[in-house]
């Protein structure tokens, strides 16, 4: 079992919290992006850089991923990719995504794509605030829990 980053725009901060849980549970983590992030250094983590370009990242991720894998990342087409490939998914906001519920997020993702395109910005892209970061962090330790037992 391994954890996949889409590592290009995850927040610094949750970088340590998944650093720290890969160190404890000795489940590998493995950062994938197009450059080198210099915080990306321990025991049970790595970080894999891909040539930059449009959906490198995210095709790296998808061609190494497993069943039972766990994978991070806020890119709801991705995510749909990692789930129909049998991994479990989460955002650095701590929501789940599964099998039940990827369709809906497409089908949102899909209209707010709509109204940016028509001008109407609808979408907050601030940065998690403390809330958000514990719920990630209560989510990956849950789920990184119920997978090794």
């Amino acid at each position: 079992m391994h954890i996949w980053i889409d590592a290009d725009s995850f927040p610094r901060r949750l970088r340590s919290i998944v650093k720290k849980a890969a160190s404890r549970t000795k489940v590998p983590a493995v950062f994938i992006s197009d450059r080198k992030l210099l915080d990306v250094k321990g025991s049970f983590v790595e970080n894999i850089v891909v040539p930059h370009g449009s959906g490198r990242v995210d095709d790296e991720i998808v061609e190494r991923i497993h069943p039972g894998d766990l994978a991070i990342t806020r890119d709801i087409p991705l995510a749909a990719r990692l789930v129909e490939k049998g991994a479990l998914v989460i955002d650095d906001r701590g929501n789940l995504f599964t099998e039940e519920n990827i369709r809906e997020r497409l089908s949102i993702r899909h209209a707010m794509e709509g109204f940016r395109m028509a001008g109407i910005n609808v979408e907050s892209t601030n940065p998690p605030g403390e809330k958000d970061i514990r719920l990630f962090a209560g989510t990956l330790d849950r789920e990184l829990t119920r997978m090794l037992n």
